[in-house]
């Protein structure tokens, strides 16, 4: 099982469980609710007669007969005020006579409370006689809406009277009558008589006798009495509802128990790929702050218990589809916050903490590197507010303040005149201002300034120079073979000896050869330097384009009597370049080898594999003493050789390097002594 518990497919389905088990659940109670009021008690009781049912029948007409003799008599009595419950009419008419003593210019505060209250009743009578009025008349209302409940009641009978009052639905009216039926209740002369004795042992039972205890006269009686066609038409209703109510029961235990062992699972793996990973793994959802994560909640909450109240009358129908996709919704959010609350980061990943967190930042940085505008504006709002809250001891204030001014100007200062003297010419002067404020960073970035104004002068010095020496160089190695060409095609005018004539002929061969590959080079450098070379990049097998390549060129390999030592990894290495411009480059460093290499010497070439690069390092021996930098190889038309005696154009390895450059790899050359080394870093292919 600990292969499958965390798995993504094993998460979504017991999931989906925990959403049909949660659904089943809320349809089992609402089902309840609907028909029998949320009662699942009817699943434990034995019969009807013993039930919450029966107990609810007897309660509506009890209570109806109860308070139509206790409390309203007859329509004569409430019209005559009998039903006014003083404490409520003495409320109302307190609060008139409060009115009556921030209003009425009749009101005296000299006067005692005895003397402005009858001179309130004399002025208030009729607003006081509105109020019993409309206190009647809601009696009235109340009386015959229980009248109307008691008409509706169908099947059971009831007599009740005071002496005076009766109410009734039948022509029966002696006890030993209503006791002929098979189940029925005696109330009379402060005593109950209950038929059958089962009834009084239901634990809803005394919601009547609590009623009947409100009778107040020995005159006061009440009997009820439950036919057998009512009885035998309420019990199947009842036999009904307890299967339904038993059905749903055992739907809500089983779905509930799915539930609960579904939500504890999730709450276990939910943002873990194991029990032993203990990094939190989020999703788009869980980038959402906790705080709005519980309003959403609560909305969607709230949007179903709307749904439900609204559509109650059809609910069993529609459950199903209203209480799914907010389910889902609303538990993918509990289930987000519980992985911030695993990661301990509910709090700090809200938008309540990152706003304040951002806005402590935002202040503390004010007061450390803020602007000098900000800080100004702090100050100017915050020094009146610290010397209002210190003003018995505003000198010290004050005095602090004078010193951090004096302190701020002092360093302002140095800066300018530093900033002069650097403005007059003098690069190299530092501005020595201490602390961490704004006027020290200002000071470290006008000493960076000036650092950098400094390499910038060396640097345009540097190219100045490169520029002259590469006009230089160009003219030279340009005009040595153009004027050789001119003074053998002066010669070749001249000469009548046809052995000579040969001789100059292959002299301009040579020549005009010689100046083709000069300018020839010098197009590829500029090509190569600007990029314009098409690039194809694809699998290259590293190993078998060296082999090949050192095959083609073997002869001259035999005749500089050079021993190639070629080092490579057993299994075939792929880079990502293109094969036209790899070979170029290679071809380049191999040029330069057979050129400058001392003759008879060893080259070294090395293939390693360092991560996602593959390093390619070629290794000879100079023949030519190389008192020169690295860098300055580097640069176009410069030779190994000083004396420029060589056949080279000084252009092989800058055109490697770019072509190297362009294939997303990089080009170096090390110098140690006459140890001369090449090396080419390449991407390594992958899938």
């Amino acid at each position: 099982m600990k292969k499958y518990s965390h798995l993504l497919i094993t998460k979504i389905l017991v999931f989906m469980i925990m959403i049909l088990c949660f659904t089943g659940v809320i349809k089992a109670v609402v089902k309840v609710e609907a028909v029998n009021d949320g009662d699942f008690g009817i699943v434990f009781d034995d019969d009807y007669l013993s039930s919450r049912a029966f107990v609810q029948e007897g309660e509506k007409i009890t209570g109806s007969l109860t308070r139509l003799l206790g409390e309203f008599k007859n329509e004569e009595h409430i019209i005559n005020g009998g039903t006014i419950n003083e404490d409520v009419l003495k409320n109302e008419v307190e609060m008139l006579f409060n009115e009556y003593q921030f209003n009425s210019r009749n009101y005296n505060p000299n006067l005692r409370y005895e003397e402005n209250y009858k001179k309130f009743e004399e002025e208030y009578a009729d607003k006081i006689s509105q109020i019993k009025d409309k206190m009647i008349k809601s009696d009235v209302r109340d009386f015959h809406l229980t009248l109307q409940n008691l008409e509706e009641v169908e099947g059971p009978l009831y007599y009740a009277s005071d002496g005076v009052n009766v109410y009734t639905n039948t022509t029966r009216t002696e006890k030993e009558q209503f006791k002929t039926y098979p189940s029925y209740m005696i109330f009379e002369e402060y005593k109950k008589e209950i038929y059958p004795k089962e009834l009084e042992d239901s634990q809803s039972f005394y919601r009547i006798t609590e009623r009947m205890d409100e009778f107040s006269s020995d005159s006061q009686v009440v009997y009820i009495a439950f036919p057998q066609k009512f009885l035998n038409s309420k019990t199947n209703e009842w036999k009904q509802n307890k299967v339904l109510a038993t059905n749903s029961f055992y739907l809500l235990f089983i779905c509930f128990a799915g539930f609960i062992i579904s939500f504890v699972y999730l709450v276990f793996v939910v943002g873990r790929k194991s029990f032993k990973d203990q990094e939190l793994h989020v999703h788009a959802v869980d980038k959402l702050y906790n705080d709005i994560k519980v309003v959403i909640f609560l909305a969607v909450l709230s949007l179903w218990i709307v749904l439900v109240d609204e559509l109650f009358e059809n609910i069993d129908k529609v459950i199903i589809l209203i209480t799914i996709p907010i389910a889902i919704l609303g538990f993918l959010l509990i289930l987000s916050v519980v992985k911030h609350l695993k990661n301990k980061t509910f709090f700090t990943h809200t938008m309540i903490y990152q706003m304040l967190n951002k806005v402590i930042r935002f202040v503390g940085e004010v007061y450390k590197s803020g602007s000098v505008g900000v800080k100004t504006v702090l100050l100017v709002i915050g020094y009146p507010l610290l010397v209002a809250a210190t003003f018995f001891m505003f000198p010290i204030t004050l005095g602090i303040a004078a010193w951090f001014a004096f302190k701020r100007v002092k360093k302002f200062t140095a800066i300018q005149e530093g900033v002069e003297r650097i403005k007059e010419g003098d690069i190299l002067h530092t501005i020595d201002v201490d602390g961490k404020g704004e006027f020290a960073k200002l000071a470290s970035n006008i000493n960076s300034i000036t650092d950098g104004l400094k390499n910038a002068v060396d640097s345009e010095l540097k190219s100045e120079r490169l520029k002259t020496e590469l006009i230089t160089n160009v003219s030279h190695d340009i005009r040595t073979p153009l004027t050789s060409i001119i003074t053998y095609v002066d010669l070749l005018k001249k000469e009548k000896d046809p052995s000579r004539v040969e001789q100059y002929i292959e002299v301009l061969d040579q020549k005009s050869k010689r100046l083709k590959v000069l300018t020839d080079d010098l197009f590829d450098a500029a090509k190569a330097s600007s990029g314009t070379i098409p690039v194809h990049l694809e699998r290259i097998d590293i190993i078998s384009l060296i082999s090949q390549g050192l095959g083609e060129v073997s002869d001259k390999i035999e005749d500089l009597d050079l021993e190639f030592k070629f080092k490579h990894p057993k299994d075939k290495v792929y880079v990502m370049a293109d094969g036209r411009l790899l070979w170029r480059s290679i071809e380049n460093v191999l040029s330069n080898i057979f050129k400058y290499a001392l003759n008879g010497s060893r080259v070294y070439i090395d293939i390693e594999e360092a991560g996602n690069e593959i390093l390619l390092t070629f290794k000879n021996i100079s023949a030519y003493e190389l008192n020169i930098s690295a860098d300055e190889l580097m640069e176009r038309f410069k030779r190994g050789d000083e004396s420029r005696s060589s056949s080279g154009s000084g252009l092989g390895l800058s055109i490697a390097k770019s072509l190297i450059d362009i294939q997303r790899g990089q080009f170096t050359i090390q110098v140690d002594g006459d140890l001369f080394k090449s090396i080419i870093s390449l991407p390594r292919y992958s899938e």
